[in-house]
């Protein structure tokens, strides 16, 4: 943090320092995205009551800020936008303000589902619950990824089908429901998409759910050896448990674990 200054320096210790007001600052933040996850999972699409339009654009407010902080506080800004989870935000921010635009695709909004992988980065900071996230990291991760595959899918389908003739999802729970048969290969059969667009969507499914299951399978069945530790010289991300230099420049890592390989 030495070549921060002013409000950078404050933000920076914030979203990345440590202490008792950066530890309850995050879990605020940690707690504001779930709350609003659940909150698009109970009314992911568009209303035209008023008090449902001023949750949105406080909701919408809280997430440009926070957006804008951590861009500021990026020392390499151009990665910021290399980071599709970023892009998401984006999205949500944008159907939260423009309801009348973007009516049609607020569904979208369920994208800050996404934030819920984030979420991992500050609870594996916590002394407590370290130990178990790296032993579990590369699982937790994986779960984490399907559920947000599924809650998005869930969203698609129900914005697709809804109201079409036919067409038999008529809530967000049974284009969940469906999106899980279709995942697991159960199929029951008294849900089902019409048009050629949903057979489109049910292979989607059923393709990308599976193989994201099968990750989940694999990562069970087969233990990481890597860790997550950016070297801060070059950048690079990934490195073996017991690394001391960086692969990829040759600088000396200081990477914490817990002792047992």
């Amino acid at each position: 943090m030495s070549d921060r200054t002013g409000l950078n320096r404050q933000l920076f210790w914030l979203y990345e320092g440590t202490g008792r007001t950066s530890f309850w600052f995050r879990w605020a933040l940690l707690t504001f995205d779930l709350l609003t996850i659940a909150y698009f999972l109970w009314a992911p699409f568009d209303s035209r009551e008023r008090g449902h339009y001023t949750i949105d654009y406080v909701i919408g407010a809280v997430i440009a800020l926070d957006m804008a902080a951590r861009l500021y506080i990026e020392k390499h800004r151009h990665r910021f936008f290399l980071k599709w989870i970023n892009w998401a935000d984006l999205v949500v921010v944008v159907t939260m303000f423009a309801p009348l635009l973007v009516s049609n695709f607020a569904f979208l909004r369920v994208l800050r589902a996404v934030r819920a992988i984030r979420a991992f980065t500050f609870i594996r900071r916590v002394k407590v619950l370290t130990p178990f996230f790296q032993r579990h990291e590369r699982i937790i991760d994986k779960v984490t990824n399907l559920l947000v595959f599924v809650f998005i899918t869930a969203a698609l389908v129900y914005a697709l089908q809804v109201g079409r003739p036919g067409s038999n999802v008529h809530t967000y729970i049974d284009a969940l429901y469906f999106t899980v048969t279709s995942l697991t290969t159960t199929g029951y059969g008294d849900v089902i998409l019409q048009g050629q667009l949903g057979r489109f969507i049910s292979i989607l499914v059923m393709v990308l759910g599976l193989s994201l299951f099968l990750q989940l399978l694999r990562a069970i069945v087969e233990p990481e050896s890597k860790v997550e530790c950016e070297c801060e010289t070059c950048g690079l991300m990934r490195h073996d448990r017991d690394a001391v230099h960086c692969k990829h420049c040759g600088s000396m890592m200081h990477i914490k674990t817990e002792g047992v390989l």
